[in-house]
């Protein structure tokens, strides 16, 4: 009974503190994505894409969680984006609380798009909202097509699933059919790209999704004013 006392109260935490932090990233007009993945699935990779393809047309920046180092927040430095390192330690995730004291001394002024990298983790994370507007769960294909179905939690709460390293599909022996309708069986609301940061198919399309999202934002905010 304790360790369900416990858990409840933890998770009603981050719920309060979750909601707090919406409010000021609609306050603000900033779309927010919370971007999940197992370890090595090509989170970095793919945030470094869509900062050379979007930092011409909108104002991002980044918080990056991570057990140690604040090696993939350099690397986002070092692409001319700002970007807030937490360092977790031993927790397997972040949480709502950990997102609002960054933002404390991390300026949402003037950012249409904040991408939450959260720690390489396909259960935990799922678990814990951090406010963000937006949900999306990278898969890469050298994973295998079973992994939606081996965590089905993390993908049924994605609202886009991206299939990352399809330049690896025949290398892996992973069928991206076969992959795709896993992903659909477990969430067939999400939407899907299949895409390859290295020889860059696919991701024109990803960049057409963000800056709709970030329209999208836009008018509410110009809406509610």
């Amino acid at each position: 009974m304790d360790r369900v006392s416990v858990q409840t109260n933890v998770l009603k935490a981050n719920q309060e503190a979750a909601r707090e932090n919406r409010r000021l990233f609609e306050r603000e007009g900033t779309v927010v994505i919370n971007l999940m993945s197992a370890p090595g699935a090509g989170k970095t990779s793919l945030l470094e894409a869509t900062i050379r393809g979007l930092r011409d047309r909108c104002h991002l920046a980044v918080i990056e969680g991570d057990l140690q180092t604040d090696l993939d927040a350099q690397r986002i430095r070092d692409l001319g984006v700002r970007s807030h390192q937490i360092t977790t330690g031993t927790v397997c995730h972040l949480d709502a609380r950990m997102v609002a004291r960054a933002l404390v001394e991390f300026s949402l002024r003037g950012v249409e798009l904040l991408v939450i990298e959260n720690v390489g983790n396909l259960i935990c994370p799922a678990s814990y909202d951090l406010g963000e507007s937006l949900r999306v769960v990278i898969c890469s294909v050298a994973e295998g097509a079973e992994k939606p179905k081996k965590y089905p939690v993390m993908f049924h709460k994605a609202d886009v699933v991206v299939l990352n390293k399809t330049d690896l599909a025949i290398a892996s022996r992973v069928d991206l059919r076969e992959l795709e309708k896993n992903v659909r069986e477990v969430n067939p609301k999400a939407t899907v790209f299949a895409l390859s940061c290295t020889t860059g198919e696919g991701l024109n399309a990803w960049f057409a999704w963000l800056r709709d999202a970030i329209a999208s934002r836009s008018i509410t905010a110009a809406a509610g004013t």
